[in-house]
């Protein structure tokens, strides 16, 4: 799995996770800690007071979407990659992949030791039981527990964040001809949608990875942030930012 995750970060620094023991004290003593352990209300206000003073917000709701859709585009890609390039699906529990939310990708994550989930003639169960349920949905819990923030629109993050992941992944496949990977991508992801807390935030475009979300992240409230390319406000202004 340690190859396997080493070809996959050659897609992007999204898709990239750092592997090994790392030596001098481990993951910890360079500030990461189990992701397991951030998926709680203090610590999730902590992060989103951060993202949001460095977005110039004082709305910590603003800085609790982006900090979830963040995170939730770094699982996705991880995981998406692998299950698409390689066939199997690393082991991202949550006790065993670290984060530090001071760097950004692909230094955040680190996978001491790296492995493979049992091989299975379901991957798109897999890559969401991985993400959805071992990370998104405490994350969900956390965040709405920390903050004022809209259920609806952190499962309209993970679509966006997922629909992010496929694009930058197709697009990588068929410019390194690689056009079987490239319909596997789309296959899995639309599987993915299918799963209830993603089927209904936005419509997903298999002929260009296109994706329309059916709420609002909110970057439109930091300033200079403007709308999303997938905004449900630059069709639908009338819409609600929770969808």
């Amino acid at each position: 799995m340690d190859r396997t995750l080493r070809d996959v970060a050659e897609v992007g620094p999204f898709f990239a996770v750092r592997t090994g023991g790392g030596g001098d004290g481990g993951p910890r003593a360079h500030g990461y800690r189990p992701l397991a352990e951030l998926y709680a209300p203090g610590p999730v206000r902590e992060r989103a007071a951060d993202v949001a003073a460095r977005l110039g917000t004082p709305e910590l709701r603003v800085g609790a979407s982006l900090a979830f859709q963040g995170l939730a585009a770094r699982l996705w890609s991880v995981a998406l990659g692998a299950a698409v390039l390689a066939g199997r699906v690393p082991d991202l529990d949550a006790n065993r992949l670290w984060w530090n939310p001071a760097c950004g990708a692909p230094h955040d994550l680190w996978l001491p030791r790296p492995a493979a989930l049992p091989a299975s003639d379901d991957v798109a169960g897999q890559v969401s039981g991985t993400v959805l349920a071992g990370h998104l949905v405490p994350l969900h819990r956390a965040t709405r527990e920390a903050c004022p923030v809209s259920g609806g629109l952190l499962w309209g993050n993970a679509g966006s964040a997922l629909a992010g992941s496929v694009r930058v992944l197709h697009t990588w496949c068929v410019a390194w001809g690689r056009p079987q990977e490239a319909r596997t991508a789309l296959d899995l992801t639309v599987r993915l949608f299918s799963d209830p807390l993603l089927s209904g935030t936005g419509t997903l475009d298999t002929r260009d990875t296109g994706f329309v979300r059916r709420s609002c992240c909110l970057y439109y409230r930091i300033p200079g942030g403007g709308l999303c390319g997938d905004c449900v406000l630059r069709s639908n202004p009338g819409r609600t930012e929770s969808g």
